[in-house]
């Protein structure tokens, strides 16, 4: 495995590529509303700027620029992931290991 290490600025721009556990459904465009939504009430309380956005079926592209204070992308994301899953239906199978951890099957654990 490479050694990937995530660089974290204060009020820095990422770029960020997120994908489904499934890359064969459409989820994402299926429901975008939900995911605006989840994403709105995310940056209620966590603010942050969107410079660009791209959802496809499976995956989606974002660039955001961060408060001059803060550089915790990661909180983001996982707040953006337990939202919008909030508002599927559970009809997912699950793996042994995501059972027992009490995740979803929605969404690839890591983005890059």
């Amino acid at each position: 495995m490479p050694d990937y290490r995530r660089n974290r600025v204060p009020g820095g721009t990422y770029f960020f590529t997120v994908n489904l556990l499934e890359r064969s459904r459409s989820t994402l465009v299926t429901h975008v509303d939900a995911l605006r939504e989840a994403v709105r009430k995310v940056r209620a309380h966590r603010p942050f700027h969107i410079d660009a956005w791209v959802v496809l079926p499976d995956h989606m592209h974002a660039v955001w620029t961060l408060p001059p204070d803060d550089s915790d992308y990661p909180a983001r994301w996982k707040a953006i992931k337990i939202a919008f899953a909030k508002t599927l239906p559970k009809t997912e199978e699950l793996s042994a290991v995501r059972a027992a951890r009490g995740e979803r099957g929605i969404w690839q654990r890591r983005f890059w």
